[in-house]
């Protein structure tokens, strides 16, 4: 029986050849917003692992939403040439899609960088900037309170994030996905917690959910149509009272019925009084209960870093493809691993053919298995 995480997805015009997705990681590491010969290097070794989707980290679409003056942005000509760069390499030596992740910190922009002070705030005095939320709530006593929006600031926002998203496809990005979780400006108008407004995008859960769905809907029309676009969000915030399955659902229905592609679905991030309960796989519910609710694909997420496990979850139906982070950047080759461990056969660029089991010489390596070694040629996607 063949895998299903080897298998191929379509979505929209885009065919991911597998079912493996690279997780945005924030590298903190980009000059005035511009991705660099890290970025090069750590988004392009996925590429060259066979991944199926590679998803930047978070691409900020103003100066004052990034949340450092480190992270990746996506709102000038500098960043959108540097951001084609990355997807060039991506189709020239890769078989996946490249996806750019475009986000606003909100209340949670103008940090430090998490090996810095632990990410604390980065005052006005030492470069940082003012932040902007649904509601003058701030992170935590520590953090500056910031400015609650008014409706005309709110458009603009809107404006900037379709604006990044035809930057995003100029660049050549085959995926868009909008960073709706982990606390960052859409995660902080879906809460309860972080927004307290009397107006239309505060209150009840439609109006909470206004500004998710005018953001959708503003850089689904800037996106080519042919293109799949998703987003990602926090199933709960881990707090009593606050954002939680029930209306991840209700989010995600209608999302998909303004034409959303796939969920990928993580938690918490919100509040520093979450009570996260960590373990192996421990979203992978959240991914399911969102699964048995729209028809959309499904991204899970969270502490997946075994073949079997991954497989599991695709074969027992909770969920339609599997993101990596931290076992990712532990072992960028984890899709050939995972292909080795489940019988099954991947891609290779040709200057590391070699490192095909089959190509180790004598004795080589044992496959379990059909494991030939036919590597495809990068799949081109335009």
């Amino acid at each position: 029986m063949s895998a299903i995480l080897f298998s191929p997805l379509a979505l929209r015009d885009v065919v991911l050849p597998n079912r493996i997705v690279v997780a945005p990681m924030t590298q903190f590491s980009a000059e005035d917003g511009v991705a660099g010969d890290w970025h090069l290097m750590h988004l392009g070794q996925f590429a060259a692992s066979g991944a199926a989707l590679i998803l930047t980290e978070s691409c900020y679409v103003a100066a004052d939403a990034r949340n450092a003056p480190s992270c990746l942005s996506l709102y000038t000509h500098a960043q959108e040439a540097a951001v084609a760069r990355i997807a060039r390499f991506v189709a020239a030596h890769g078989q996946g899609a490249f996806g750019v992740q475009l986000c606003h910190g909100g209340r949670k922009a103008s940090a430090k960088p998490p090996w810095e002070d632990g990410g604390g705030p980065r005052p006005v005095s030492d470069g940082g900037y003012a932040a902007v939320a649904p509601s003058a709530i701030p992170v935590s006593p520590d953090w500056p309170t910031p400015h609650a929006l008014s409706i005309a600031e709110i458009a603009a926002i809107v404006d900037r994030f379709a604006d990044s998203a035809r930057r995003a496809a100029r660049a050549g990005a085959c995926v868009i996905e909008l960073h709706g979780a982990h606390g960052y400006l859409i995660h902080q108008f879906l809460s309860p917690i972080t927004n307290a407004r009397g107006d239309g995008y505060g209150g009840a859960l439609k109006n909470r959910m206004r500004f998710a769905l005018e953001t959708f809907e503003a850089v689904r029309a800037a996106f080519p149509d042919r293109l799949p676009m998703g987003v990602r969000l926090s199933a709960t915030d881990w707090v009593p009272g606050g954002w939680d399955v029930s209306d991840t659902v209700a989010l995600c229905q209608a999302l998909e019925d303004l034409g959303c592609d796939y969920a990928h679905i993580s938690s918490g991030g919100l509040s520093p009084d979450q009570a996260i309960a960590p373990g192996p796989g421990y979203q992978i519910d959240f991914a399911a209960t969102v699964k048995a609710a729209v028809s959309m694909p499904v991204i899970a997420v969270g502490q997946i870093s075994d073949a079997m496990q991954a497989e599991t979850i695709l074969r027992t139906g909770q969920a339609d493809l599997v993101a990596l982070g931290r076992p990712m950047l532990f072992n960028p080759r984890w899709p050939w691993s995972a292909a080795v461990a489940l019988g099954e056969d991947t891609y290779y660029p040709k200057q590391y053919l070699r490192a095909h089991p089959q190509k180790w010489g004598r004795g080589g390596l044992h496959i379990p298995g059909n494991y030939a070694a036919s590597p495809e040629k990068p799949r081109r996607i335009s």
